[in-house]
């Protein structure tokens, strides 16, 4: 892909990674390097009853200040608010979380109550902090939101019935561990969803309007990753190279998302979760091919470039005719991996696409999106075309 002559951008990753097998049984070594001497972990249900955190409070012993577990799948303003004054009463002066998006976004908010006081409906907007918050550490469960990266969380206002989006530089976990057999129990199509989840960061990465070389480099080669291994863990969940390679691959896609932003798929998938409840990683899944059909004439270049790391740019391939080939591979991609194709299987009904549409219109990722969108309309046409 061609960059202006005057191209100038800042890129932003501060956040440490630890890999490796059992690397999360560290997490009281890690923690001190953090500066933390009693943590409190946050987590869900799902994730106790399988058993990964106990290893963690393990190590953690007596730095440990309690676990809170009441995240929903759609974390919302009121559990963060619960979350932090639990966190206050046990004494905490970090966070860890363990899990997946729902619950790293719930500590992303937990670290801003911790440090600025408050309920979250204070923090209305973006880039608000003015100095470092609580530190975080993430151990991620899913390979897919890239959360452990970035600066922003998503946190439901029930009472707003939208989703409310928070972005700040000065909130960015500290570190992340990324430790295989954290997701080696993850079932086939929660792995095959929050997979698609990180191959959408990835893709929306490329043709985003601030996209730049490094994040390219980053979405490029987790699109790579993510095409050659994602397939792998969904057949064979306890294949752990091909897990620790798919973690990796959220992690950057989360890196390069986090700086070049994402688009309309996103937008779309924040309104139709917001409305009708659809899981993230399943929403960008069902929309994100039709996403790219839709932004072809705007981005055959970069589209071009992921038939490239897709390996499906036959010799003699104009940028048009290789953008079309990893529309058509990122189709049957989500067919390989057993990915649900149409919003009608989740239970959504045409009203709920006509509500998500003029939804979409309000959220912030769209403004990025290569392809201007002047009205609710289009967008409806691509929710109907995936109804």
């Amino acid at each position: 892909m061609a960059y202006d002559s005057d191209l100038s951008f800042n890129y932003f990753g501060p956040t440490k990674i630890v890999f490796g097998v059992n690397a999360s049984r560290d997490a009281d070594i890690e923690m001190g390097a953090l500066g933390g001497s009693k943590a409190v972990v946050v987590t869900d249900k799902g994730i106790i009853k399988a058993g990964l955190v106990d290893g963690i409070t393990e190590c953690l012993g007596g730095k440990c200040a309690g676990v809170f577990s009441e995240v929903p799948q759609d974390t919302g303003v009121e559990v963060v608010d619960a979350a932090a004054e639990f966190a206050r009463k046990n004494g905490a002066d970090m966070v860890i979380s363990v899990g997946g998006g729902s619950v790293i976004d719930t500590a992303k908010g937990m670290c801003i109550l911790l440090t600025e006081g408050g309920t979250l409906r204070d923090f209305n907007g973006v880039q608000l902090l003015s100095r470092p918050q609580v530190p975080h550490m993430v151990i991620p469960t899913t390979a897919g939101t890239g959360s452990e990266v970035t600066n922003a969380a998503v946190i439901m206002d029930r009472e707003m019935g939208q989703k409310r989006l928070l972005v700040e530089n000065f909130n960015v976990p500290r570190m992340a561990i990324l430790d295989p057999k954290m997701t080696e129990k993850l079932p086939p199509l929660l792995t095959a969803s929050t997979g698609m989840d990180a191959m959408t960061h990835a893709v929306e990465a490329v043709h985003s309007i601030p996209h730049e070389p490094i994040t390219d480099g980053l979405a490029l080669h987790a699109i790579r990753l993510l095409y050659r291994y994602l397939p792998v863990c969904v057949e064979n969940g306890s294949d752990l190279h091909a897990r620790g390679q798919v973690q990796i691959a959220a992690t950057m896609a989360g890196w390069a998302f986090g700086n070049a932003m994402v688009g309309i798929v996103h937008a779309m998938a924040h309104s139709i979760g917001a409305i009708a409840h659809v899981p993230h990683g399943i929403a960008n899944g069902i929309l994100l091919a039709e996403s790219m059909e839709f932004n072809l004439e705007e981005a055959a270049d970069g589209y071009a470039m992921i038939a490239e790391a897709m390996g499906v740019r036959e010799k003699g391939m104009d940028d048009h005719d290789a953008a079309r080939a990893a529309i058509s591979a990122m189709r049957e991609f989500t067919l390989r991996i057993g990915h649900p194709q149409r919003f009608s299987e989740m239970g959504v009904s045409e009203q709920d696409i006509v509500k998500a549409a003029d939804l979409s219109l309000s959220d912030g990722s769209i403004v990025n999106n290569p392809r201007i969108v002047m009205d609710s309309s289009e967008v409806l046409d691509i929710f109907q075309k995936t109804f």
